[in-house]
């Protein structure tokens, strides 16, 4: 696996994040990368061949081994960061798509043109939905992982003592698992991680929701203002020229005699 790209890809990403955004990076790099990558898959290592069952039933071994671990702990993480740090990939994919445009423009009409975006990383329009449609998906994605491995393994707990009785093994063996405990240590760190990701990427939702809103809550407030500026220098405007027209003498009519004369 590719980490070196992984590392470059969340990196570029990384300057387009929210305060939130950011710790969800560091706890992705720290907390989960870092520690798969140097202690997880060491601790692991050959399950299969660590796995020990107190029997010489041909395949009574590898049939156990395939009811209590279908599928590896390491290799589920594996998919699971892939799949929780890829979308990332679509906001920087947004963002040069952006840039690509202005730059059409730029060609187009001239550098002293009106520019298509102020700022081609902020987030507003389909960035804003782009980037909130991945966080929703990180969620997913974690709480999905975090849901199959309980599912899977029926808890996050690594008992010492296995008991099987899948065929073709003769009777109820006793299967032993390597370093339950130490296994058990690591299952429930990146479980925890994975849900402190999920809860960094809800706050993250819930701050760009409200920031919006109070963006959209501001302009209209602003222009309801501005409206009753208008209207109230217009009443004045009808006003002063009402007391205008109050203070103007009025010419008084011709009287009869010089009317006849």
């Amino acid at each position: 696996m590719n980490w070196a790209f992984l590392q470059g890809l969340l990196s570029g990403v990384n300057k387009y994040s929210t305060a939130f955004g950011r710790v969800w990076l560091s706890i992705v790099f720290v907390f989960r990368v870092m520690v798969f990558v140097v202690a997880a898959e060491k601790v692991w290592g050959d399950e299969q061949k660590d796995f020990k069952c107190n029997t010489a039933q041909p395949g009574c071994h590898n049939v156990c081994y395939d009811h209590f671990f279908p599928v590896s702990h390491v290799r589920l993480w594996a998919l699971q960061l892939i799949f929780v740090t890829c979308p990332s990939l679509l906001v920087v994919m947004h963002v040069a798509y952006r840039e690509d445009r202005e730059r059409k423009h730029k060609l187009k009409y001239g550098e002293n043109c009106r520019r298509l975006y102020q700022n081609t990383g902020k987030k507003r329009g389909g960035l804003w939905w782009t980037y909130v449609l991945t966080l929703l998906f990180k969620i997913g994605v974690d709480a999905t992982f975090v849901y199959l491995l309980y599912h899977i393994y029926e808890g996050y707990d690594f008992p010492s003592l296995i008991k099987c009785e899948q065929k073709p093994c003769p009777n109820k063996v006793d299967c032993f698992i390597a370093r339950p405990t130490e296994k058990r240590i690591f299952t429930i760190f990146m479980v925890v991680t994975s849900l402190a990701c999920i809860l960094l990427s809800i706050f993250e939702i819930l701050y760009l929701v409200g920031k919006r809103c109070r963006e959209c809550f501001t302009a209209v407030h602003h222009s309801c203002h501005i409206n009753t500026n208008t209207m109230s220098s217009g009443s004045n405007l009808m006003e002063s020229n009402t007391i205008k027209g109050k203070n103007t003498p009025e010419t008084p009519a011709p009287s009869y005699s010089v009317a006849i004369s």
